[in-house]
């Protein structure tokens, strides 16, 4: 039994040991011959590494290890702690020697060899560019009508006036849809036909929110066991999961909180009595907003046929304009409760968060229950249509 056990540590030891894969990234920055670099990425356990290297005639180098191919940040001589500082670039990490060419603030267009999915990652985003041109004018636009916005916020005017530029601003945002109808296209082909691929499995961590269930399940069990043991494939496989429990067909997750009356209010107290629409839904979401008139409709439709809506704002952390919001729209006649987000010195605390008992990432979406707590609809993000919620409805009620 002894031997037993010191081969098996030996053996685990030697698992570990090759897991650990070294990598070398030499590099050259043209445009400056002093100063320091910097190389963000997050391993697979959670922790983020924090890396320097000191530009010496133009050269530079990184060492580490990696367990898995992995998404990583390059950092210069940076004005502003944002994706478009020009002296901010990313880059696919892999294990072996990779070398990298910077040029001084067009970071974006660093070139890096020796990494797999880092080639697959620029040849992903060349297909797409050339949306990106389309686009150039509107995104000049919606930022203009986003900084007015945001001007009309610091300054305190009126809340009338500051709803229409919010509301002008998502005018011109909704003119992108079919521009990230096509950029969508491109991403999901590329999925499909890279089960290998670990850049596809991180890819499609930006894609799953606005999957079907059913369309989510057959990209994931697609990629190939390596994939799918990585830790971007272990995350998908999360989401799929969160998204599975706010599906039809899953029992719903359960809540107990205060209203927005400070009055309790469970799910558990509809069960067996009423169905129930829980609205996940914002202050600041100008589509939900918009579609509250429609709502209303539907409450006074279906209310004395057995039918309760509970409202979900994601408002945890501006209470006062979710309480003014649910006053000008006129709907307080049904339930409403916030998600239960709280903020905290290092991110947030999700412990009381009904939003990720549903898997929602985007609002609005609806969650249709029946009197036994069961599932049966799910729409907006990652479900069906508002058409599709009225059919449903009307052939339970009618």
């Amino acid at each position: 039994m002894k031997r037993y056990i010191l081969f098996m540590a030996t053996l685990l030891a030697v698992f570990s040991v090759q897991a650990q894969q070294k990598f070398t990234l030499k590099g050259q920055i043209n445009g400056k011959e002093t100063g320091m670099l910097k190389l963000r990425y997050t391993q697979p356990d959670g922790q983020v590494v924090q890396d320097s290297a000191a530009i010496t005639g133009g050269k530079f180098e990184f060492k580490g290890t990696l367990t898995e191919p992995l998404m990583a940040y390059i950092m210069g001589n940076v004005k502003r702690q944002s994706m478009d500082d020009p002296n901010l670039g990313s880059l696919f990490l892999a294990p072996g020697e990779l070398k990298l060419l910077l040029t001084e603030g067009e970071f974006k267009d660093l070139k890096l060899t020796g990494s797999k999915p880092h080639d697959e990652y620029k040849a992903v985003e060349q297909l797409k560019a050339p949306i990106g041109e389309e686009t150039k004018p509107i995104l000049a636009k919606l930022q203009k009508a986003s900084d007015a916005y945001v001007q009309a916020k610091k300054e305190n005017r009126p809340d009338a006036e500051q709803d229409a530029l919010r509301e002008k601003a998502a005018e011109i945002r909704d003119e992108l849809e079919p521009f990230n109808l096509k950029r969508d296209k491109i991403d999901l082909d590329f999925i499909s036909h890279n089960p290998n691929s670990y850049y596809a499995a991180f890819l499609l961590g930006f894609k799953i929110s606005g999957l079907k269930l059913a369309d989510a399940k057959k990209y994931y069990e697609a990629f190939s066991p390596a994939v799918k043991t990585s830790s971007y494939g272990k995350k998908m496989l999360k989401e799929v999961q969160s998204l599975q429990s706010g599906s039809p067909g899953s029992t719903a997750f359960g809540f107990a909180k205060k209203d927005i009356n400070g009055q309790d209010l469970s799910l558990a107290d509809f069960k067996g009595k009423k169905y129930v629409l829980l609205d996940f839904w914002a202050s600041w979401c100008v589509p939900c907003r918009k579609g509250n008139p429609h709502l209303l409709s539907l409450y006074s439709k279906y209310k004395d046929k057995g039918l309760e809506i509970i409202g979900v704002a994601d408002d945890d952390s501006a209470q006062a304009a979710w309480k003014r919001a649910v006053e000008q729209d006129k709907i307080g006649v049904w339930k409403h409760i916030l998600r239960g987000l709280k903020r905290t010195p290092t991110g947030f605390d999700r412990s009381e968060d009904t939003s990720d008992g549903y898997g929602i990432h985007t609002l609005p979406t609806k969650i249709l229950i029946d009197k036994n707590g069961i599932i049966v609809g799910r729409y907006g993000g990652g479900g069906e249509s508002d058409e599709e919620m009225d059919k449903k409805l009307a052939s339970i009620f009618n």
